[in-house]
């Protein structure tokens, strides 16, 4: 296994994991509600009369940052090493796992474990755990 220096920025994943907390801090401390992805989606799958225009910025803020950060850095290239159904049912098996888990690892991971919830500590074990046995699977113990 080779490390790929050129690809490790902890002072920029630093900053981008601090903008992130503050971010979440800055929604919930404000609006009162979790910057969890799935949930902020999920709710425009359920409309309620009010809930939708926050939901939309929200999710055009996401989508919208990668342009901004182009205007002062090349965005980095994309390299996906699996092909179309793999992708697919990778997708399917994080929707799943999102459902059942009620919540995704922004929700958990970021805002469950700053408010010191149990269950999203054990949220986040059971999606790390499962990353690292994923990896473990398809890089090291299956052909």
């Amino acid at each position: 296994m080779q490390i790929a220096w050129q690809q490790f920025t902890p002072l920029a994943s630093l900053a981008g994991g601090m903008l992130i907390g503050l971010a979440a801090a800055i929604f919930i401390l404000f609006n009162g509600r979790i910057a969890g992805i799935s949930g902020i989606a999920g709710g425009l799958l359920r409309p309620r009369r009010g809930d939708v225009a926050w939901r939309l910025v929200f999710l055009a803020g996401l989508l919208a940052s990668p342009l901004l950060y182009r205007l002062f850095q090349p965005l980095p290239s994309v390299q996906i090493a699996a092909g179309t159904p793999g992708l697919m049912v990778a997708g399917l098996l994080v929707g799943l796992g999102v459902r059942y888990g009620a919540g995704c690892t922004s929700g958990h991971g970021v805002c469950g474990l700053s408010r010191g919830s149990i269950r999203s500590l054990a949220a986040t074990i059971a999606f790390m755990v499962a990353g690292f046995v994923t990896v473990y699977l398809l890089r090291h113990a299956l052909p």
